[in-house]
């Protein structure tokens, strides 16, 4: 089912599309039809950009950082929209709108596009393909697991070289963090965390890293994606009065920390309560983490940082 992208909203009601609402090639589809070619180098090479912003209760959060984002990465791989940031707000509020739902994962997403017939090798010229979603909201760890804290691992997997693949631009080359899950997985563990060839801290599969040492509190300055809640954390961190800065951290950083914990905009501040064999915090959320956390969520109840969606 297509429709034209100028529908009025009484030719499609509020939340009809429950499961999920999208907009590829310039039309409004459920999620279950929403496609892009096979031949499409986003799904034949992972080149692709992309970025995901949350909706709660209603309202963006930190929209504009999240365009800022993504409007870099498609300038770091050389793609890009006709939208402008304007028209991409009205499109992600539009699928949100369509799905229904005040708390929301919305995806905007950018692939090089189908090559020429015949032609393999040139990727200059090509037309990208835009697409834009938006989904039940999504955590990138169960509500259980935030709640008692999340037991994490360090992977033997390294992190690609940011020589190779740009950390800094949200991309699917994620070949390293699917063997780092796995790793995870067969450890008994939620999920990992991945160091640089230099043995340095960088991210994990969808989230930044913190480490709390009394009032100190660093995250890795390199090697990992400037998350947009990571942005945040920090912020949240110096108007609590905590020396909040980044730095490069070791396994040893983490394992000798008095608190850890993860930014992620598909979650928020997540407490880790177990990295690799050393128990934090007593086993549960530390107070630091906690008051991060309290104040996260009430920045999104006071309004900061807000674009509200029209339903």
């Amino acid at each position: 089912m297509n429709l034209d992208p100028g529908m009025t909203r009484e030719r499609l009601e509020t939340g009809c599309w429950p499961d999920g609402a999208a907009y590829v090639d310039g039309r409004y589809v459920p999620i279950s039809d929403a496609r892009i070619s096979v031949l499409d180098f986003g799904f034949t090479r992972s080149d692709a950009c992309y970025d995901v912003v949350h909706v709660h209760d209603g309202a963006f959060f930190r929209l504009d950082d999240h365009l800022r984002r993504f409007r870099a990465s498609l300038e770091g791989v050389r793609m890009s929209i006709r939208h402008d940031d304007d028209a991409l707000t009205a499109i992600l509020a539009e699928c949100v709108r369509l799905s229904g739902h005040r708390d929301s994962y919305v995806a905007m997403v950018c692939t090089r596009g189908v090559p020429p017939a015949r032609v393999r090798g040139a990727i200059s010229g090509i037309s990208n393909t835009f697409i834009a979603y938006a989904l039940p909201w999504i955590d990138v760890l169960s509500a259980e697991i935030q709640r008692r804290g999340a037991h994490v691992m360090i992977a033997s997997t390294p992190r690609i070289p940011s020589e190779s693949v740009d950390p800094t631009i949200k991309n699917y080359n994620r070949g390293d963090m699917v063997r780092a899950m796995f790793e995870a997985e067969d450890a008994g563990a939620d999920t990992a965390i991945l160091l640089d060839l230099a043995g340095h801290v960088t991210e994990g599969p969808g989230f930044n890293v913190f480490a709390v040492s009394g009032s100190s509190v660093r995250t890795p300055a390199s090697g990992s994606l400037e998350g947009v809640t990571r942005l945040a954390a920090l912020e949240l961190c110096v108007e609590l009065g905590l020396d909040a800065a980044t730095a490069d951290l070791t396994p040893e950083d983490l394992h000798d920390a008095d608190e850890v914990f993860l930014t992620s905009t598909a979650g928020g501040i997540i407490a880790v309560t177990r990295i690799d064999n050393r128990i934090l915090s007593n086993d549960s959320p530390g107070p630091v983490t906690r008051r991060v956390t309290d104040l996260y969520w009430k920045w999104h109840r006071d309004g900061r940082h807000a674009t509200p969606v029209a339903y």
